[in-house]
């Protein structure tokens, strides 16, 4: 069956004439003379599907992605599509190809996880500066204007317009705003300070280190704290270079297990 475009004015100039075609597809059972006419008729509103995607560009993602997305609901709207029901099948169409568009970018194109209700304000906020924005130029619209316009609180208001700044997201290499010198995001992002733990287990062993025998503190503050060898901390002491080895051998170990059977 051939389907070919409409000689008759039409709204949309790439609306086919697949009146037909939908009423000999209802009435085919599963099978392939059934699919090969569902996918003539798909590709016969290719055209419109692609229409749609266009209006969408410049939004951060690819035209070629948005036409596959359109067509993923080109494709829904003809398996769903009942003539029967007495409506032309592009005003099914299209609402069905832009819901599908507009759920792509809610579910994949948001940097930030964004509660569907803020993305809805997010949309209503945003449509609405660009409209006071047309009508007042030079003008940035504020709160209190964009409450009025949307019919929405002054606070839903805010909640919008900071849930525009999580659509996209800036580059830890991005320049910080103001500086001069190459002073980029990152720069300003902190970083683990393992000083804290040192100092906690610090903390932890001061009571063990004071029950120790004052030869025993003495070695470990020679060799942790004055960084000497055992060599010459046995030289110092008078004592073997092997007997200062079991010793701190023997401290560490003490102070190891008194220290987490604190903890425990």
């Amino acid at each position: 069956m051939r389907i070919t475009a409409k000689a008759k004015q039409h709204p949309h100039d790439d609306a086919p004439d697949t009146a037909a075609a939908f009423a000999r597809l209802c009435d085919l059972p599963d099978g392939p003379e059934r699919q090969a006419l569902r996918d003539e008729i798909v590709r016969s509103w290719l055209p419109m599907a692609e229409r749609i995607a266009r209006r969408y560009r410049g939004r951060g993602e690819a035209v070629e992605d948005l036409s596959q997305v359109a067509a993923l609901g080109l494709v829904k709207a003809v398996d769903r599509y009942d003539p029967a029901r007495g409506y032309a099948f592009e005003s099914y169409a299209i609402p069905t190809i832009t819901g599908e568009i507009k759920r792509h970018f809610r579910d994949h194109m948001w940097v930030l996880h964004v509660p569907r209700r803020v993305q809805d304000l997010r949309n209503r906020v945003r449509s609405a500066v660009k409209d006071i924005a047309q009508d007042t130029p030079g003008h940035g619209p504020t709160v209190a204007e964009i409450a009025e316009r949307t019919h929405l609180s002054e606070d839903d208001v805010r909640v919008g317009l900071e849930a525009m700044d999580s659509f996209t997201a800036l580059s830890l290499d991005a320049e910080v705003a103001g500086s001069n010198d190459g002073y980029a995001l990152g720069d300003a992002l902190g970083e683990a300070d393992t000083g804290y733990d040192l100092i906690v287990d610090r903390e932890a062993v001061k009571p063990c280190l004071r029950s120790l025998p004052e030869r025993e503190r003495t070695i470990l503050y020679l060799r942790y704290f004055r960084g000497m060898t055992q060599s010459r901390i046995a030289s110092q002491l008078g004592i073997s270079q092997m007997h200062v080895s079991r010793l701190l051998s023997g401290c560490c170990a003490r102070l190891r297990e008194e220290a987490l059977s604190d903890v425990a």
